[in-house]
């Protein structure tokens, strides 16, 4: 009988990727980003360990939104007081933080626990083309889905 091999926290190695999110679809980068944090793309994956990788995105307030997105899609959250439903558009959000739009599509397509919560700490989003991440040698990220 064969045994499933279970990754140990020594075996993980993490690389650095970094994508430009300059005219790309939001939900596709952020599928795309949520299966590299998450480990999917390696053969060691496991649902119950993080061994995924982290992604930095640059130039996030030039990503693009289908349609009439902009004008109309609206991000809700409630304070869990009586009347304390807050609405804001999207289109708001890119001006005043865009990187705000980058992480919150992303986060939606991570798991909703604790697990979820350590990968989404290795994303790091900035608005200019520049980050200071180059000391960990990312490498570019190919977002149409094949074996990096």
């Amino acid at each position: 009988m064969f045994k499933t091999h279970t990754a140990k926290l020594a075996e993980i190695e993490r690389q650095w990727f970094v994508v430009d999110a300059a005219g790309q679809p939001l939900g596709r980068l952020a599928s795309r980003i949520a299966t590299i944090l998450k480990g999917k793309h390696k053969a060691i994956y496991s649902p119950h360990l993080d061994v995924g990788d982290f992604v930095i995105v640059v130039n996030a307030e030039k990503v693009h939104l289908s349609g009439k997105k902009l004008e109309q899609k609206v991000y809700h959250h409630h304070s869990g007081y009586p009347g304390g439903l807050k609405t804001e558009k999207v289109s708001r959000v890119l001006e005043t933080h865009p990187t705000r739009v980058v992480e919150r599509a992303v986060k939606g397509m991570l798991p909703h626990n604790a697990l979820g919560s350590h990968m989404l700490g290795k994303l790091k989003v900035y608005t200019g083309p520049t980050h200071p991440h180059a000391a960990q040698g990312p490498r570019p990220l190919s977002l149409t889905g094949e074996h990096d």
